[in-house]
């Protein structure tokens, strides 16, 4: 083996350690960024969300009136049922490694907003806008998904590549 053999074979070791440095950063940071709370009108609302808009999505989507009402509009009723349980089931369509995909996106792209699109889509988000029970397990394996998936993380290394990936992926 050469010296310029050497020279290629360390410079790749170290180029992928810091690429894996960079994952468990990266992952890290979601995982800080997500457990920074704003407390408003004694609702728990993770940072850069705003809770107004939260809570008027909930009004909004609160069928007690379908509820309630007589049996002629029963055929309302059951469109609105399927139409939530789609939009609840939209997460399921997914597959493991599309939604770490998407949650690397949405945390490389830099946008609340977005970042909250898509934890909600891909289910580890309460409708709410608050981690939901499966969320702390998903920021555990993603940090091993990170670490086989480095080619993907690469190609998303921008926020402009990375919104572009999730406005085709969502």
């Amino acid at each position: 083996m050469n010296r310029n053999q050497k020279i290629a074979i360390g410079c790749g070791a170290v180029g992928c350690l810091g690429l894996i440095v960079i994952c468990i950063g990266v992952a890290g940071f979601l995982y800080w960024r997500s457990q920074q709370v704003v407390v408003r009108t004694s609702e728990r609302v993770p940072f850069g969300i705003n809770a107004n808009s939260n809570t008027t999505s909930n009004r909004n989507s609160n069928s007690n009136s379908n509820t309630n009402s007589d049996s002629d509009s029963n055929g309302n009723d059951n469109e609105s049922a399927s139409n939530s349980s789609s939009s609840d089931g939209a997460s399921a369509s997914y597959s493991d490694d599309e939604k770490h995909r998407l949650f690397h996106a949405a945390g490389m792209s830099g946008d609340p907003e977005l970042m909250a699109k898509v934890f909600k889509k891909i289910g580890i988000w309460t409708p709410n806008g608050v981690p939901g029970p499966g969320y702390q397990q998903f920021t555990k394996e993603h940090i091993t998904w990170s670490i086989s998936n480095t080619e993907f993380l690469v190609s998303i290394d921008t926020p402009e590549k990375a919104k572009a990936y999730i406005e085709s992926h969502l």
